[in-house]
């Protein structure tokens, strides 16, 4: 039998957030992010700014540019946090497989459940209704036999869309879309692709598989697998956290010295509160650094035993910017990442402990 899985995405979420909780705001365009002149960025983008070509990720200077009588709005994570929480419990009402992406979006697994509801469309139509009566906010939902069909029909329907795949029509919905649209294809793998003369996903079911293997390794077999429309991932309702980190962009390039190293304190002291949150310690610890010319670097060092101390995570990140930084370096980001990750209280048997 064929499974009924969901992709559903709050459209434009943390500026459908401000717009709802700010009458004033609607049907303007809202940007949610940082100031430029503190090199902030954009988190996300109404519908009504984004005809301007602002999109997330984008410098907040170059937005404002692109379209000026933007509002920008500082984040309310709290208040995101809050709306998301509702949202989820509607989906966990209809099906205890849910597996959340992010705030605003979330994978369901409601095999057992569509029929019942009369079909995938009946059902992603009432989580609709449910989500905007409860919340006032619209979200897309793509429905499919898996995961990877169901993502791309959420984003095809975008805004306030419902699209359905049948099963064994897959293969069809997804030939004549961009290979773009695949999960983890980048901008380098596009390019990639483009240069074998693979330009839509159709393309992609159809090339060499040992030519794909050849440019692309084990990741080549896992694109023409998408590309036909098979995905046999679960839905995962639980995931192990892979890392805990925090990160700072400053508003003017540092140098190394006493100014960097106090921002690396205070990194230290955020990542060292979150690992404690999650009940976990780091056994190792990255620092990553973005230059004034934004190339990007990361190092890492690994530990005896799991830390957890603000003072633990500064002295091993230090450590590793005295073997980076050079004279004349300027820095525009900071961060501190610890992985390898294990629960709070567990520690390193010795080698004749039991």
């Amino acid at each position: 039998m064929p499974r009924t899985i969901l992709h559903a995405d709050l459209d434009a979420f943390y500026a459908s957030v401000e717009q709802l909780d700010n009458p004033a705001l609607r049907g303007k365009p809202v940007v949610v992010g940082g100031p430029p002149e503190a090199r902030g960025v954009v988190a996300a983008a109404s519908y009504e700014a984004r005809r301007f070509g602002v999109h997330s990720a984008m410098p907040m200077s170059r937005a404002l540019r692109l379209c000026p009588e933007a509002v920008r709005v500082s984040p309310r994570f709290d208040r995101y946090g809050e709306v998301s929480r509702r949202v989820m419990a509607i989906f966990h009402d209809i099906t205890p497989l849910v597996e959340p992406l992010s705030l605003d979006e979330a994978f369901l697994d409601a095999s057992k459940q569509s029929a019942a509801h009369g079909g995938a469309e009946a059902l992603a139509s009432k989580i609709k209704r449910r989500v905007k009566k409860e919340t006032g906010l619209t979200v897309s939902i793509g429905a499919g036999t898996n995961k990877t069909v169901a993502k791309i029909a959420s984003e095809q329907g975008k805004p306030d869309g419902l699209v359905v795949v049948p099963p064994g029509e897959e293969a069809s919905f997804l030939e004549r879309l961009p290979v773009r649209s695949l999960w983890g294809v980048g901008p380098r793998a596009e390019e990639a692709l483009a240069r074998m003369g693979i330009r839509t996903i159709g393309d992609l079911a159809g090339a060499d598989a040992a030519a794909l293997t050849a440019a692309f390794g084990v990741r080549g077999e896992w694109f023409q697998r998408m590309a036909s429309g098979k995905d046999d991932r679960p839905v995962e309702t639980e995931h192990e956290r892979k890392s805990v980190g925090a990160e700072t962009t400053f508003p003017r390039d540092l140098e190394d010295g006493p100014e960097l190293r106090r921002v690396l304190a205070e990194v230290a002291e955020d990542v060292s509160r979150r690992l404690r949150d999650h009940d976990a310690t780091a056994r190792t610890v990255v620092l990553k650094l973005r230059y004034a010319n934004f190339r990007t670097i990361t190092r890492q060092t690994s530990l005896a035993e799991g830390v957890d101390s603000a003072e633990e995570l500064a002295a091993a990140a230090e450590a590793l910017l005295d073997k980076t930084a050079r004279p004349g370096d300027r820095f525009r980001l900071l961060g501190i990442h610890g992985t390898n990750l294990q629960p709070q209280g567990r520690a390193q048997l010795g080698l004749w402990e039991r």
